[in-house]
């Protein structure tokens, strides 16, 4: 099934299931008003949701309305944790090649992982705040997913029964502030503003075959100023599929419903054309291009994003139909939001 958390005024917005061609939608009335609720709740709330979504899809919901994902908070408006990984290996090593540094054996057997803030997620249609241009302001998109409880120690294969629900997330990153973040050896703190999340969350099963490993195989999208910058393979070069990025937060702690785990920037490697390196598929950030550039001609040419600038994020199944809807947003100074 497919959910959206519609604003409303408050905090947490209202809950609605959508129809699985994102066209209709139906308030869960009776059944659950916030999201959080349901994760809460989930054996005995999700049967009532699927039995609406599958009464929506068929044209017999008696209060369905058009859905517009302009008027969605975040699946999650806001969660009890938010950790993000770097399951994308090829990603950290155009990094750190870029650099003229190796990449430390641990990373290939230890997920990297970081704690972001979770109090203030944004919607998907909703602009991307930032002070100034000067910081560097990159879009970086990931999927994640949404658990419910996952205990202490739990295994890779046992924390993938715990996941309840997949989006799709835009991990805004503010480059320039990052060196002097990380070189306090704290991590990333100012330098990760407020994350946006797809319209819709949906449960496994809505991927079909595409969902395999605790992977998602589809291509994901990433449209910048209305040009395809990436089309990137999301499933065959995840270093570290989701089961393992939950059990790694479950090493030492338990893990419980609607905590959020991002999977870090999509990435893919290049392929050898003609002597040299090309990387068909793009980049689903700007930090990963700047990488490439250096790799080839000493330095990077593509500058970060300015204000007026969109982003558009999307995954599109093996119908060609959109899985999650789209994140769609325009970053803009804080003045413009007044």
């Amino acid at each position: 099934m497919k959910l959206a958390t519609l604003k409303d005024g408050s905090r947490d917005g209202q809950i609605v299931v959508v129809s699985r061609d994102l066209a209709s939608a139906h308030y869960a009335t009776g059944i659950a008003s916030r999201m959080q609720q349901v994760l809460d709740d989930w054996g005995f709330m999700s049967p009532q949701l699927q039995d609406l979504y599958d009464a929506l899809n068929g044209g017999r919901a008696r209060h369905a309305f058009p859905f517009d994902p302009a008027q969605c908070m975040a699946p999650l408006p806001r969660a009890y944790q938010w950790a993000d990984g770097s399951a994308y290996l090829n990603h950290v090593e155009l990094v750190r090649k870029a650099r003229n540094a190796e990449v430390p054996e641990s990373f290939y057997t230890d997920p990297l992982m970081y704690q972001g803030g979770s109090d203030d997620f944004i919607g998907p249609c909703d602009p991307v705040v930032v002070a100034s241009e000067a910081f560097g302001i990159d879009f970086e998109a990931e999927i994640a997913v949404v658990t419910g409880d996952v205990r202490m120690g739990a295994t890779p294969a046992q924390a993938l029964d715990g996941i309840r629900l997949l989006m799709l997330a835009n991990d805004v990153s503010l480059r320039n502030l990052i060196p002097a973040e990380l070189a306090k050896g704290f991590g990333f703190f100012q330098s990760k503003p407020a994350t946006a999340f797809s319209p819709v969350a949906v449960t496994p099963d809505e991927l079909g075959d595409a969902w395999q490993g605790g992977r998602v195989h589809l291509a994901l999208q990433s449209t910048w100023n209305g040009r395809k910058v990436g089309m990137c393979d999301a499933g065959e070069e995840m270093t570290f599929h989701f089961g393992q990025l939950i059990a790694h937060i479950a090493k030492t702690r338990n893990v419980r419903a609607g905590s959020i785990v991002g999977s870090g920037t999509v990435s893919n490697k290049g392929v050898e054309r003609k002597g040299g390196m090309d990387w068909p598929k793009g980049y689903s950030c700007i930090a990963e291009k700047r990488c490439i550039e250096t790799i080839q001609d000493g330095q990077p040419s593509t500058e970060f994003m300015k204000y007026g600038d969109t982003i558009r994020i999307e995954m599109k199944g093996r119908d060609g139909q959109s899985v999650f809807g789209a994140i769609d947003q325009e970053v803009v100074a804080p003045a413009a939001t007044r």
